[in-house]
């Protein structure tokens, strides 16, 4: 079977358990991004420059925020309100927004030349987004990963999307005959808001489930649907982490003499080195400052007299050899 079937049921499941939440967050933000246009606008042509930059930002901080939300309700669960969602998915609002720039490029390129490229592109890199905001990938990182974890499942993808989008299209073309009565302007302004606020969370809930369903495949690992609260889900492997040397299996245990640690930093000079068994008699005893290297044959009494021994070699007490160039002790007659 293979591992988006049912990714839709639990996509729509999840959009109605937590409404709410998704809801609100992509309503606030819409809504303070609408507001600051519109007095943006009063500026002028400068005032319509910046609009339109925060407008366009604004799309990415709701795609942004709602898979950080998707990611949190998979325990079954909200841990993170409105401002703690924003606030976790705002160090990646950037690589997201240049990631979808590089994105979109490539895939207009791809729509302009035969169309098909277009279609390709769209499915392998439509996992960026995820990558960048559950696994911490940068900006390019996330099209190679996007496309690895794609691969072997493209077709089921693309018809994935296939069925959202034409979902999507369906509901758009009901509400804009919903808001025909409308003027224009205001029946433009409602659709965007509207449209957004409820589409949004959809769309982000689809990608971030196939994110967590394509990358449980890869890992050889069972994907667990989103049950009741607190229900144990699947986190794939990423980012990757090292692990240290008390944390991998090979090490020895704390506890063991061998093990070097805060204890023992250095252990070449330990006591397996440099203890009794190696400076004991072999190198230093009486069996090397003996008569045979170091006696009077070899050296003289000038060479291993007692203050070149030292304690190492201790000798019977007897009285000090003055030497050869000393004088002689008076004889009594």
């Amino acid at each position: 079977m293979s591992p988006l079937t049912g990714v839709l049921t639990e996509a729509w499941d999840l959009y109605r358990r937590f409404a709410s939440h998704f809801l609100l967050i992509s309503f606030v933000i819409y809504v303070v991004a609408a507001a600051l246009v519109s007095l943006l606008s009063l500026a002028g042509v400068a005032g319509a420059i910046f609009g339109a930059i925060i407008s366009f930002a604004a799309t990415f901080v709701v795609q942004a925020s709602l898979i950080k939300a998707v990611q949190d309700v998979r325990d079954g669960r909200v841990d993170l309100d409105l401002a703690e969602t924003v606030r976790a998915a705002g160090p990646y609002i950037l690589a997201v927004i240049g990631a979808s720039i590089l994105a979109g490029i490539g895939v207009a390129i791809g729509f302009f030349l035969f169309i098909v490229p277009g279609f390709i592109l769209l499915t392998y890199w439509c996992l960026i987004v995820p990558f960048i905001v559950i696994a911490g990938a940068g900006v390019f990182e996330s099209f190679s990963n996007s496309m690895r974890t794609v691969r072997g499942y493209a077709w089921r993808v693309f018809g994935t999307y296939v069925l959202v989008f034409l979902i999507l299209i369906a509901f758009a073309i009901v509400f804009g005959f919903v808001l025909i009565v409308l003027p224009l302007w205001l029946r433009s302004f409602v659709n965007n808001l509207v449209t957004g606020t409820l589409i949004s969370p959809f769309l982000a809930l689809v990608a971030t489930l196939i994110y967590y369903r394509l990358t449980a495949a890869h890992a050889g690992e069972p994907y667990v649907v989103t049950g009741p609260e607190g229900a144990t889900v699947w986190e794939p492997p990423h980012p990757t982490t090292t692990a240290g040397p008390a944390d991998s299996p090979g090490s020895p245990p704390a506890d063991d003499p061998a093990a070097p640690g805060p204890a023992r930093p250095y252990p070449a000079s330990g006591p397996t080195e440099a203890g009794p068994t190696d400076t004991g008699p072999t190198e230093a005893g009486p069996t090397d400052t003996g008569p045979t290297e170091a006696g009077l044959t070899d050296t003289g009494p000038t060479e291993a007299g007692p203050a070149e021994e030292g304690p190492a070699g201790p000798r019977p007490a007897a009285p000090p050899d003055p030497g050869p160039g000393a004088t002689p002790p008076p004889t009594t007659p």
